[in-house]
């Protein structure tokens, strides 16, 4: 007699894995085995935290400080994150309008238990971030993405708000800077978005979590766009403190109420440790640290470009922000999947195919992340170059 099946939620069956990490995973399995990968797949600073921040874990630690803070989290914390957004961005953001938490997921999750009823939607750009339209599903909302292409920088905008708002829409999302295609959304149309939501009597929820990473003019925040307004971002990125799960929001007063009810019972508070080390993250010689850092993801983005564009990908324009090239690889032969694959499997190449984005020409489309050296990149040119020639593929 057979073995009778696990019964599981009926949400399960429409949460897709989060490809990328089946992919990296493929790549570390080979690499145990003795191959040469270059990573170019996983969204992931290769840089080590920064020093002072560890030293402040340490100092914390050694001084006993392993105890629940505050559910919205430490106050200092909330304080050195409204005087950053001062000094960088001359914004006026209270400490009583920041929460931190456990990763921009976390504040992610926040949000949306806050705004969404069962069945409520959330308006969203394809290709995206593909754990947001999951995270609607999973508070029982409707993720209805929006296909956006390279004549309107991936992004959505009022006009695409506006037509596709419906009577069960609750809330538009937007990135800027966008994973996977690194653009930004400049401040007259983040307005113009929100104006449109507000007219509708909705939310906005803009992830900033790549704000820091940015290549030319600094871009406004959203932090002062009014109180339906939800703003997500973390110290993963520009912080390089992937593994320390912190992050934090911005709302107005009224949202913050509800949104500390909810992680009291959710998460109690983000990890104690790794909010006294990031009171270190806003020191003078951590960000001076981090601003070399960010000239360096700069460096490579600009050789990476141009190379890609050589080898036959089709790249719209240079990406403002982030660490990634979302390219057209139509001109390979085959589809994104494929080509990830025999990439990874052939010359020791990891990137990561379109449909880990959404639906929309994702098997037109690769993300390649600049998360390595620059050494490591010309390597990885170099062996795509010779996957190509392999092909007999003219450049």
């Amino acid at each position: 007699m057979g073995k009778e099946p696990l019964n599981f939620a009926e949400r399960m069956g429409e949460i897709a894995p989060f490809r990328v990490m089946e992919l990296l995973a493929r790549a570390k399995k080979l690499e145990a085995e003795g191959r040469s990968i270059i990573h170019m797949e996983v969204g992931e600073p290769d840089f080590s935290t920064p020093e002072p921040i560890i030293a402040a874990a340490q100092a914390a630690l050694t001084e006993g400080k392993t105890h629940y803070t505050p559910a919205t989290g430490l106050p200092e914390l909330r304080q050195a994150i409204s005087d950053f957004y001062r000094q960088r961005y001359g914004e006026e953001v209270s400490p009583e309008q920041i929460v931190i938490t456990s990763g921009a997921s976390a504040a992610l999750l926040l949000a949306l238990g806050i705004i969404l009823d069962p069945g409520s939607e959330v308006v969203m750009a394809d290709p995206g971030y593909p754990c947001n339209r999951h995270f609607v599903r999973f508070i029982e909302g409707k993720a209805r993405t929006i296909p956006v292409t390279s004549e309107n920088s991936y992004q959505l905008n009022a006009d695409l708000v506006d037509q596709n708002w419906r009577d069960e829409t609750r809330a538009v999302m937007v990135a800027s800077p966008s994973n996977p295609t690194g653009t930004i959304i400049s401040q007259d149309e983040l307005k113009a978005i929100y104006d449109k939501v507000v007219q509708h009597r909705g939310y906005l929820i803009v992830d900033e979590i790549y704000h820091n990473l940015t290549y030319g003019e600094q871009p406004p925040s959203a932090v002062n766009l009014g109180e339906r307004a939800i703003i997500i971002n973390s110290f993963s990125k520009y912080f390089s403190m992937t593994g320390w799960r912190l992050g934090w929001l911005v709302a107005s007063r009224e949202v913050v109420a509800e949104i500390d009810k909810l992680a009291q019972n959710l998460f109690i508070a983000a990890p104690t440790l790794a909010q006294y080390a990031a009171l270190a993250a806003f020191n003078p010689e951590t960000i001076e640290a981090l601003e070399q850092r960010r000239v360096t993801f700069q460096q490579r983005r600009d050789y990476l470009l141009p190379e890609l564009q050589q080898l036959g990908f089709k790249i719209s324009g240079s990406p403002q922000g982030a660490f990634y090239l979302y390219a057209d690889c139509t001109s390979w032969g085959m589809g994104s999947t494929e080509l990830a694959d025999r990439l990874l499997g052939e010359v020791g190449v990891a990137i990561t195919p379109g449909n880990d984005f959404g639906d929309f020409r994702e098997e037109e489309h690769v993300r390649i992340a600049y998360t390595t050296s620059l050494e490591k990149l010309k390597e990885a040119v170099r062996r795509i170059a010779q996957f190509r020639a392999s092909l007999g593929l003219s450049n």
